[in-house]
């Protein structure tokens, strides 16, 4: 089986973080059943360490910046990201889903994964997860679940 970080991080959001959050499981525990649902130990490994970079990366309680500067994307995430996905990442800014430090979360997990490019649908998941992680977040996270498996998003009030 040829899986990457993100099948087993949608694996782990889809089957344990969202079944039952009230439920503490134990990294060992997790870990046994990635491997006995197939996924190899240097993937899982991987995404528990990707899991441990979001969770040291939660942005302050603050102010959200209005008018903040322009983002300019690196080439190496304009390679990752295609057009769509910056340009999704940009709506969901300047419609208040995310802030620019939240942005700039998602683009740093988005850019942690083992893949050479992105698609949307990948983007949403990452954002998603992101979300799912921020105290705060309950709404924007709740908007964004509705938008998983929508090919247009729809407008935020």
């Amino acid at each position: 089986m040829k899986e990457s970080i993100l099948d087993v991080l949608l694996y782990l959001f889809e089957h344990y973080f969202t079944e039952d959050a009230d439920l503490i499981r134990d990294r060992d525990s997790l870990q046994n059943g990635l491997l006995q649902a197939g996924f190899s130990p240097a993937e899982t490994s991987k995404a528990f360490d990707w899991l441990d970079g979001l969770a040291e990366q939660r942005p302050s309680e603050g102010a959200a910046r209005a008018d903040g500067p322009v983002r300019l994307f690196s080439p190496g995430e304009e390679a990752k990201l295609d057009l769509e996905c910056r340009g999704f990442l940009m709506f969901l800014e300047q419609h208040g889903v995310i802030d620019a430090d939240r942005r700039e979360l998602v683009l740093d997990r988005a850019m942690a994964l083992d893949q050479d490019e992105l698609d949307l649908d990948d983007l949403k998941w990452v954002v998603l997860m992101v979300l799912f992680n921020q105290p705060g977040a309950e709404a924007a996270y709740a908007w964004m679940e509705t938008q998983m498996f929508v090919d247009e998003p729809e407008t935020v009030h």
